[in-house]
């Protein structure tokens, strides 16, 4: 049933951002930096954990998710080493989600074989 949820909880995610691009002006950048920050905002509310523990990688996936995860290292980080864990709790974080994207992308386009459009 988990992979129920986390399907149908996904998938609300993306459908909300779906109609933010059918219905409104916002650009793709705009609409991801949107998401980002809401994770942010509904983490620090204490809102996110609930939804994670009920719907699993369907919370954590979605960008929203990143915005959660970057605000529960900033939170750790400050415990652990104060105010300059507020610059750095963030990055420590999502380093090995950002290195592994990276890798991903680079792997990808030595497969893909890249070429410049012209």
């Amino acid at each position: 049933m988990q992979y129920v949820w986390a399907f149908v909880i996904g998938g609300l995610i993306c459908v909300v951002g779906q109609l933010l691009i059918d219905l409104t002006t916002l650009t793709p950048a705009r609409i991801l930096v949107l998401y980002v920050v809401a994770g942010v905002v509904i983490s620090a509310l204490g809102w996110y954990d609930p939804l994670v523990e009920f719907a699993g990688s369907g919370a954590t996936v979605p960008l929203i998710g990143f915005g959660h995860l970057l605000a529960q290292g900033v939170v750790h980080a400050v415990e652990e080493s104060g105010l300059l864990g507020a610059l750095t709790g963030g990055f420590s974080a999502s380093a090995g989600g950002i290195a592994a994207s990276l890798v991903c992308g680079v792997i990808a386009a030595v497969i893909g074989h890249s070429k410049d459009q012209c």
